[in-house]
């Protein structure tokens, strides 16, 4: 409904600025900043391999702000499962920093994560933390490539442990077709592991089809190493429906 409202709202301003003046409305440049944003239902919200919907459906949505010289901030949320941390029924994570094609090919991503549980009953600032990250990515013939980095430091909601997780991605359409193959693989060392050495891989590989403009349907199946905990660590297939705008 807020796409439909804004879209109508910005074509009604540019119909009557084309008829009071035309001039003005030619002389027009392109404006800086882009706005972006995303909404999607999950059958359930991994992070990382672990379950935080309690293998129930989730409710996620997110918008960008971008310049053109690369800097952007945003904020994403998702619904979650209380599980009886204290976190309350909500994930928000506000990030901003910076993106742009460095040499011919590569392209660097360099930012800083905030996660906060708006809803927490476990007192203030006792789960949220920061995260920074950075990644590259390039194409490699029809594939494009994806290797990155974050780390979160020691702090008070970490039980005040480190957190390092390094990850690689591989996305490729399938030539003639709205469908695209995607695997990933992950290794965390530190804080959001379950196995008794403190270190663990995550895995995943889907499939998502475009099906109308930027209506996608998507299926992965994921797993993380560790203990099989129902609902938690097992492995899952997850469904996704998400819409761009």
């Amino acid at each position: 409904m807020l796409t439909s409202v804004r879209s109508l709202l910005a074509a009604s301003i540019l119909a009557s600025a084309a008829v009071a003046t035309p001039a003005f409305a030619q002389d027009e440049t392109e404006s800086d900043i882009t706005v972006s944003g995303n909404v999607a239902l999950v059958s359930d919200y991994r992070f990382r391999g672990f379950s935080l919907s309690d293998g129930d459906p989730a409710i996620q949505g997110g918008i960008d702000i971008a310049h053109s010289s690369g800097f952007y901030v945003g904020t994403w949320g998702s619904s979650i499962d209380d599980l009886g941390s204290g976190l309350g029924e909500m994930e928000l994570d506000i990030y901003g920093g910076w993106s742009g094609e460095v040499t011919s090919g590569l392209t660097v991503d360099v930012g800083l994560l905030y996660y906060a549980y708006p809803a927490k009953s476990n007192g203030y600032g006792a789960a949220d933390y920061f995260e920074p990250y950075l990644s590259l990515s390039t194409d490699l013939g029809p594939v494009n490539a994806t290797v990155g980095v974050n780390y979160a430091w020691d702090q008070n909601s970490l039980g005040d442990q480190d957190n390092l997780y390094i990850h690689g991605e591989l996305e490729a359409g399938i030539p003639n077709t709205p469908i695209t193959l995607s695997a990933h693989l992950g290794y965390t060392d530190g804080f959001f592991t379950i196995t008794s050495d403190g270190d663990a891989f995550d895995y995943s590989v889907g499939a998502s089809v475009t099906v109308l403009g930027g209506l996608s349907l998507g299926v992965t199946y994921t797993g993380v190493e560790g203990p099989s905990i129902n609902d938690f660590s097992d492995d899952a297939v997850v469904g996704t429906l998400s819409y761009s705008f």
